[in-house]
């Protein structure tokens, strides 16, 4: 019975996501009928001292980078520079390699610190009309685009500043940079899988005669390309927060030290580094990115600067309060005795590495975000990994890469937010656009293993 109620919490989340309602306000409450049917003596106890204490720490740690990545992708875009990079690149790839730009060009920006959201909007112009250049079906556009900004660039790749690579680093105390052999190797991996998969697709569609079509909706205005930033300065922000990330990752626990204690009058505060050197890393990143973006293009950002970072800060703000919200429900859930019953079954998998995989996977699918199922997962379990893994003597840094991987995985299920939004923007449908979505999302399940495998076959971290 136990068992049942914790499984009954989880669907209702998931139902109540797919059917669009807000997890800020019904993830407490699935949590609570849980806590309810359990116990009822339970309820405030477990609100107030697990599900606001869980949420509430979620924020403080990660809502600055929910900020300041929002930030950065808002005045990337203000600035004009992220229609330089798409323009840029789609010169150097080649229009009649249109898939190939595209997915080059949401690389690009996600790699480089840009949220996903803010990719969709700012690529899928140039892919509609690159796509109807090249008479490509335009229901293929959304997977295109899946497979540049929600794959290896958000969690496979080393150091990407994305969520999904930062959380890991409070649990396993490591950097965004952990086991990057491994990481480029599934990156690789979804790669050549999901350009082979699209090429297939295309194919497929021109041996019916299938063109780009009509009577879409959402069809965006021509692309003006006159006045654009100068393609090199354009890029610059990006490469300073990718190169800012990797020295500031090594550079703040020299300074600082493994901990360090604030001299306050009366009451010194030691703030233990280690947990947040990662996360300090890339919000000093992301916040030298705005200043640079800022500096270059001054006049032409000021100008809606501030209309423009009141929606990025209201839109950090319902992303990070999102997340939370999922992790102070795993907190509740995890805090249950039918819990218990799916640690125990998901410890019946023999091999830490897989079984990691498969929980977090499983928790990102059902909730339908990729951060929030790696944040239940870490937070009920990411002790149960670190012993399992010291047992078969394998690095932390291996199981941060596999979390951060397998958190991408099966999170883009239909009630996904960013596939919702996907296809919003695109004026496509599940019907028409889904399959495609959810076959990249099936090549990036499957490099999970393939990296799981190659650290077993040859030892790489």
């Amino acid at each position: 019975m136990s068992f049942l109620i914790v499984l009954a919490a989880l669907l209702f989340l998931m139902f109540v996501a797919y059917r669009g309602y807000s997890v800020i306000m019904f993830a407490p409450i699935a949590a609570l009928l849980a806590v309810l049917l359990t116990d009822p003596a339970w309820v405030l106890p477990m609100f107030s001292g697990v599900f606001m204490d869980k949420m509430v720490g979620f924020v403080k740690l990660y809502f600055p980078v929910f900020m300041l990545g929002a930030i950065f992708g808002k005045v990337i875009e203000l600035s004009g520079f992220s229609k330089s990079i798409v323009s840029s690149v789609i010169r150097i790839v080649g229009r009649e390699r249109a898939m190939l730009s595209i997915v080059v060009v949401c690389a690009i920006l996600t790699y480089g610190g840009v949220s996903l959201f803010v990719v969709v909007f700012a690529v899928y112009p140039f892919a509609a009309e690159m796509f109807r250049q090249s008479d490509i079906p335009k229901r293929l556009i959304p997977g295109t685009i899946a497979l540049g900004a929600f794959t290896f660039t958000m969690d496979s790749l080393p150091g990407t500043p994305q969520i999904q690579n930062i959380i890991p680093t409070t649990f396993f105390k490591t950097t965004t940079y952990a086991a990057p052999l491994l990481g480029i190797i599934g990156a690789v991996f979804i790669l050549i899988s999901g350009l082979t998969y699209l090429e297939w697709r295309r194919r497929q569609a021109a041996a019916t005669g299938e063109g780009y079509g009509t009577g879409h909706s959402n069809e965006p205005e021509p692309i003006s390309e006159e006045n654009l930033a100068n393609p090199v300065v354009a890029i610059l922000p990006l490469i300073l927060v990718g190169v800012l990330n990797k020295v500031f990752t090594g550079w703040i626990p020299t300074v600082f030290g493994s901990a360090f204690t604030l001299p306050l009058p009366g009451h010194p505060l030691t703030i233990q580094v280690t947990p947040l050197a990662a996360i300090w890393a890339v919000e000093g990143a992301l916040l030298v990115g705005i200043l640079s973006v800022i500096a270059f293009a001054f006049k032409t950002v000021m100008t809606n600067f501030a209309d423009g970072t009141k929606a990025a800060v209201a839109g950090s703000l319902l992303a990070s309060m999102n997340t939370a919200s999922e992790y102070g429900f795993g907190g509740v859930i995890a805090s249950l005795p039918g819990f218990l019953v799916v640690a125990d079954g998901l410890r019946a998998i023999p091999n830490p590495l897989v079984n990691e995989a498969v929980t977090v996977t499983t928790l990102a699918g059902i909730t339908g975000s990729a951060s929030g199922g790696l944040s239940i997962a870490l937070a009920a379990m990411s002790e149960t990994f670190i012993q399992a893994a010291n047992a078969a003597h394998i690095p932390l840094e291996v199981l941060h890469r596999v979390a951060s991987m397998a958190s991408g995985g099966m999170d883009t299920l239909p009630h996904n937010g960013a596939v919702i939004t996907l296809l919003a923007v695109t004026g496509l449908t599940h019907r028409t656009s889904y399959k495609d979505i959810f076959s990249i999302t099936c090549i990036k399940t499957g490099a999970v293993f393939v990296v799981i495998a190659a650290y077993y076959l040859f030892g790489i971290v």
